[in-house]
C-alpha cells in the first residue's frame, strides 16, 4: 500500500510517499525557520500564508521524487491536529482536493502519533511501550498497550520543554530556534550554575516555567553584580537540568509499567544529550529495548504522518471530506 502524506501543522510544509509503513519513497520539507527567525518565533498568520504558497509545489516534488504518479497512490493522509488552525487547514484542504479529484480515500492522522511512528523507519514497535514525546508544543509521556492506542500518563504542567529551550535562548540572546543553539553551546560547557529542579505535582508530569524563571534570575543576579555569564556553561546547566527532569520521570514510568520498549519522539528528540540518555537506559534496564528516531524524522515532516497513517487506518478507518481540522485534538 502506498500513501501520500501531507503535514502542515506549524512552520514546515511537507509531503511524502510511504510504502507499507516502513519504506520512504520520497520526503520533501519546505521549512520557514529563516523567515520566522527575525520574529523570534512562529507567527501563525505568516506561517499559514507561506503554506498556501508552498503546498502545491511540495506535493508535486514529493510525487516526482518517488518516481510514481497519483494513479499509484492508494490513499491520502494528512495531519488533522493538533497545531495552528490556519496551517492545519491548508494541508487538510490540499488533501481533500486531491482526494476528491483523484477519487482516493482519506486518512486523518494525529500529529504526535506521527512523531511516535517515525520510529517505524528504524525499528519495529514492541508493545507495550512508553513514548517520550517532546517538542516545542508538547511534553508528554505516552503509554501504548497496543498499536495506535494512547494513554497519556504524564504531561507538562506549564511550558513544553522545547518551548522552554526557545524562551531561554531568546532571553539569553542566543537566537531562535533555541534547541539546536543551546545543544551546541552546551557541548562546549561544564557545570557552573546551580539551577533548581521544579517541584512536580503528578508522578510522571513535567514543569519548565520555573526553570526558565530560574535562568532569568541567575542572569539578573550576575548582571547586578557586574559579573559576566558564561553562555556555554549556562547552556550546559540549563540543558542538563531540563533533560534530567525528563529522564527522572521516564524512569519512574519504566519502574511502574515495565514496558518492552521505550521510544523517543518529537523535535526535542534531536537533542544530543537526551538521545544519549535514552540510549543509555539499557545499562539500568538490561531487558529494555530503546530507540531514538533518525534526525531527519525528529522535526516535522510528512513521512512520519505516512507511517502513522497505516496504524490509524487499521484503528479508525477512512474519513470523509466533511472531517474538520482540530487544533486541540487530544491524542487519547
Amino acid at each position: 500500500m502506498i500513501i501520500l502524506a501531507i503535514e502542515s501543522s506549524c512552520d514546515e510544509t511537507a509531503a511524502a510517499l510511504v510504502k507499507d509503513q516502513t519504506e520512504i519513497l520520497s520526503n520533501v520539507v519546505s521549512t520557514q525557520i529563516d523567515i520566522h527567525k527575525s520574529f523570534g518565533g512562529v507567527i501563525p498568520e505568516v506561517a499559514s500564508r507561506l503554506h498556501v504558497e508552498q503546498i502545491s509545489s511540495v506535493i508535486g516534488e514529493a510525487i516526482d521524487k518517488s518516481g510514481l504518479t497519483m494513479d499509484d497512490v492508494d490513499a491520502i493522509a494528512y495531519t488533522k491536529g493538533p497545531g495552528l488552525v490556519g496551517c492545519l487547514h491548508v494541508g487538510a484542504i490540499a488533501a481533500k482536493t486531491l482526494s476528491w479529484y483523484w477519487n482516493k480515500p482519506l486518512i486523518a492522522v494525529h500529529h504526535l502519533a506521527g512523531h511516535i511512528y517515525a520510529n517505524c523507519f528504524v525499528t519495529q514497535l514492541k508493545f507495550p511501550l512508553l513514548a517520550l514525546v517532546v517538542s516545542g508544543g508538547n511534553s508528554e509521556l505516552v503509554y501504548m498497550k497496543k498499536d495506535y492506542d494512547f494513554d497519556v500518563i504524564g504531561q507538562t504542567q506549564d511550558d513544553a520543554v522545547g518551548e522552554a529551550f526557545d524562551k531561554v535562548s531568546k532571553a539569553c540572546g542566543f537566537g531562535y530556534p533555541g534547541g539546536p543553539i543551546i545543544d551546541k553551546l552546551a557541548q562546549k560547557g561544564h557545570h557552573e550554575y546551580d539551577l533548581s529542579m521544579p517541584k512536580l505535582e503528578g508522578r510522571y508530569d513535567f514543569s519548565y516555567s520555573g526553570l526558565k524563571t530560574n535562568v532569568l534570575q541567575t542572569m539578573h543576579k550576575f548582571n547586578t553584580h557586574g559579573q559576566t555569564i558564561n553562555p556555554e556553561n549556562l547552556a550546559y546547566d540549563f540543558q542538563k537540568t531540563a533533560i534530567d527532569q525528563l529522564m527522572r520521570q521516564l524512569k519512574k514510568a519504566i519502574d511502574d509499567y515495565h514496558p518492552n520498549q521505550v521510544i523517543l519522539a518529537g523535535g526535542v528528540a534531536a537533542n544530543s544529550y537526551l538521545r544519549q540518555s535514552v540510549l543509555d537506559l539499557p545499562h539500568t534496564y538490561p531487558n529494555l529495548c530503546v530507540n531514538v528516531p533518525p534526525l531527519y524524522c525528529c522535526t516535522d515532516n510528512a513521512a512520519m504522518i505516512g507511517a502513522a497513517a497505516f496504524a490509524a487506518l487499521k484503528k479508525h478507518g477512512y474519513v470523509d471530506l466533511s472531517t474538520s481540522s482540530d487544533p486541540n485534538w487530544e491524542i487519547e
